[in-house]
Formats: C-alpha cells, structure tokens, sequence
C-alpha cells in the first residue's frame, strides 16, 4: 500500500509503484483539472506540485505528472490546481485573468501551478525566478506576452513575503488554502518503508524512460532512486566532489557548495531541460539511460568523473568513460546500482556548450563539455566529451591526449580539430547528417577554448590560421 498527501486529504493506492501519478489523479481521483497533453513531459498542462519536509521546511517543487511514477511521490504531499482553489481567485489567478494571459485555458492549470510553486519558493521575489518557474509550460494561444505580464505583476505582489514564514504569509495573503498549514503534521503520520534492497528493479526520475517504454512501465512496480535521502548528497572536500546517485539536476543548482566550483552553472544547467524536468532527473538515471547525447553524462565525462556500483554491499568502482561499452551497452552488472559519482579538485576551467533545434527545451542534436587547465600558455590538462557524434556518450581521449603538454595557441587547436575528426564516427539521423554533426563539434570544440581563453583564443584567429 502506497501512501500520500493528495491536496488536503490523505490516499492510498495499491496500483503498480510504476503506474503514472496523471492517470491516478485523473482516473481514479477524478480531478480532471490536471491535463493530458504530450505525455513526454513537454507542455506542462500536468505540471502539479509535490512538497517534502526538507531541514524542518516544506519544500514545493514544480513537476511532469505525466512521466512520474507513484512510487516517486510516495510520503509526499501533491497539489493539484483543484488544491489551490478557495472561494475567491489568488493573486495569481487573478492576474492571469486580469492580464488576459489564458484563452482556450487547457494550459491554464499547469502555469497557475507553476507560478504558485514560485511563490512558494523561499527565494526573493525576482521576475526572472518567475519565468524561470513556467520554463516547462507552453502555450500555444497567448503569444506568452499577457503570461509574462501576469508573472511579473505576481512578482510585485510578493513584496513583504516572509522567507522563514513562508507557507503562513501566503495563506494570510490568499495566495494558498488554509490546509498548507496541517501538511506537516499529516505528512509525519505516513510511514515509509526501506525498499531499496526489495528486489524491484531500481529507475531514477523515468523522465526518458516512461516516454520510451509508458505502456510497459506502469504495469510494473519499482524502487526509486530519488527517494533514498542516503543517495542525495553533495559532499565537496580539499580533494574530490562526490555526489549521491539520487542527486537531481536542480538539486545541482540550489547547492552552494556545487555553484561555487562552476561559475556558470547555471547557464549551462539551463541548457539541459525545463524547471520540471530538472526537479526529478536524476544522475545516476541519465548515466545507465546511455543515451548518446545525455547532457548530464557529458559534463561528468568532462570532469573525468569516476562512478560506484553496488550489488550485495560489494562495491566497485570504474570511471564514468569506461562504463559505456557499445549502444545501450554498460559495464554493469544486471543488479548493480550507481551509487556515487566523484572527480578530483581541483579542476580546469569549464564549459558546456549545446546546439538543438530549440535552445531550451530540446535534446542535443550534438553536445560537449570540456575541462581544460592551462599554466604559462601550456596545457597542462584537459577532458573533453561529445554527444550525437557515435553510439555512446563520448569521452574524446586521443584529442586529450594530442593536447595535452601543448602550448595553447590557434595552431594547436586546429591541429587538434584534425586528430578530433578521426576520432569520431557519426551517423545522419532526424538531427543533422554526419558532414553537419562533424561541422557542429567543430564548432563547440572551438568554443570551448574561445569561451574560456578568450584573450589568446578567438575565432578570428582560428580562422586566419586555418
């Protein structure tokens, strides 16, 4: 027996851990504001919130509905739009109708969720965390001009909110029902059970599987990655980083400890998918998912990451360039689990650069990150990977190799480009040919020096040297 917060109410479930928390909501709840649009976690007319108490706080995070298994939400508290309804609008729905930002009104729900998940975020009101906040909801009526001019008017009128007090300001202020304030006390009577070790099959966040594999999925019941706190941890020494498997993307990025080390991650981090899908991706699933253009694999194959498997208490560990053997095919055992991923400190400097059909919001048509670690104009290190060039996420050694100990200048990255071009192998898909694929690395592999060494790196030169 699975047990939740749904709205203001307590439920119980025996379907299948995998079965998908929309179809729950809507078929068996019957709460038909939550809609089923993409079923790929794209549009965000599912988008519904789920809190946990975190550090003695709730914590609200927007999420896809429609690629999130039961199982992930168990003990946790779910908000549908019919659970931030009261007898009067809030001040987000009111400004989306004061600003005329819904017309046919199907994508409604989801950026009334979104927006409602950024209030209830403990950060100060600021426009952008507002658009940020509905980056996974599309609209295809308003033109999204009414919808910004509603966030930035909710924005204003979250001035004086109390960050310690969150949930009581917004309640005091109408921007939530009342029942916020028990979820804590009923959250603390649901019992979770260990069930790591059960036997199940272990996924992380789904969020590519159940677009894959839906139909077969939400027959099955699994364990879950992202519930196990033991697995989401972020530990940074003099040394080395190591991170828990259960680690999400977003989880990156609210880590003070991680910022720090990546000046820009949050540019880059923005690259790899919405606010939603951020919220539930985790790393060790977009590693053993072996997709050939993982954004998340291809910054970790940059910083020369090592990964810890276990099976039985018996642990090993390889690095992250050694797992992937072939298509789909990974250096671990049929019951190992990733459980950690750790690179040395300190680093090169670092880049990740993307080119997709949409700059946000779409997977790579080619990808790479690059470390690189220079002193007195030599290259002293480098890592540097690629994705959508081969059957595997790519660490490119023999270009590493070539590089490294040679003085960083135009000509050594040209050379560099020759030795980079042997190495790949790409094949035409629905997402560039092989000349256009071999056009885009060449590209991003320039940038990455351009990007990062800019005064003795620019594309001027590399093409009057070329």
């Amino acid at each position: 027996m699975l047990e939740f917060i749904l709205n203001d109410k307590k439920v119980a479930t025996k379907n299948p851990t995998g079965a998908l928390l929309v179809d729950f909501i809507r078929q068996d709840q019957h709460l038909t504001g939550t809609k089923i649009g993409c079923r790929e976690g794209d549009c965000g007319a599912c988008t519904v919130l789920v809190g946990e108490s975190k550090n003695g706080q709730m914590s609200y995070q927007q999420i896809p509905s429609c690629l999130t298994p039961i199982g992930n939400i168990e003990g946790k508290h779910v908000v549908t739009i019919e659970g931030l309804n009261m007898d009067k609008l809030s001040p987000v729905q009111q400004h989306l109708v004061d600003e005329s930002g819904t017309q046919c009104g199907f994508c409604t729900p989801g950026f009334v969720v979104s927006l409602s998940q950024y209030c209830l975020s403990v950060h100060a009101p600021n426009y952008d965390k507002a658009i940020e906040s509905i980056s996974g909801n599309i609209c295809r009526c308003t033109g999204y001009k009414p919808i910004e001019r509603a966030a930035d008017k909710v924005t204003h009128s979250l001035a004086g909110k109390n960050a310690k007090q969150t949930v009581d300001w917004l309640v005091q202020n109408n921007f939530l029902p009342a029942y916020f304030k028990e979820i804590p006390n009923q959250l603390a009577q649901i019992s979770l059970e260990e069930k790591l070790n059960s036997g199940n099959q272990i996924i992380g966040g789904g969020t590519d599987l159940y677009v894959q594999r839906h139909e077969e999925l939400v027959l099955q019941d699994f364990d879950f990655v992202i519930n196990h706190q033991e697995l989401r941890f972020i530990n940074v020494t003099n040394n080395t980083c190591t991170l828990g498997a259960g680690v999400t993307v977003t989880d990156l990025l609210e880590s003070k400890d991680f910022s720090n080390l990546f000046p820009d991650l949050s540019k880059h981090l923005k690259l790899v998918s919405s606010a939603m899908i951020r919220n539930v991706s985790t790393l060790a699933g977009n590693f053993v998912n072996a997709s050939p253009i993982g954004d998340m694999t291809a910054l970790f194959l940059a910083l020369d990451a090592k990964i810890t498997l276990e099976e039985n208490k018996q642990k090993r560990t390889i690095f992250l360039k050694d797992f992937y053997k072939g298509y789909k095919d990974l250096d671990k055992g049929q019951k190992e689990i990733i459980t950690e991923i750790s690179f040395n400190l300190p680093f090169g400097k670092f880049n990740f650069e993307k080119v997709s059909k949409r700059t946000h919001l779409d997977i790579a048509s080619v990808n790479s990150a690059a470390s690189i670690k220079v002193k007195d104009d030599l290259i002293q290190e480098v890592h540097i990977s690629a994705g959508g060039i081969g059957p595997i996420p790519t660490y490119l050694a023999k270009t590493c190799n070539f590089l490294k100990n040679k003085d960083l200048s135009p000509k050594t990255i040209l050379e560099a480009n020759k030795i980079l071009q042997k190495e790949i192998s790409p094949i035409g898909d629905v997402r560039g040919s092989i000349e256009y694929k071999r056009l885009l690395l060449r590209q991003l592999f320039f940038a990455h020096f351009i990007e990062l060494y800019p005064k003795t790196i620019s594309l001027s030169n590399l093409i009057s040297h070329s």
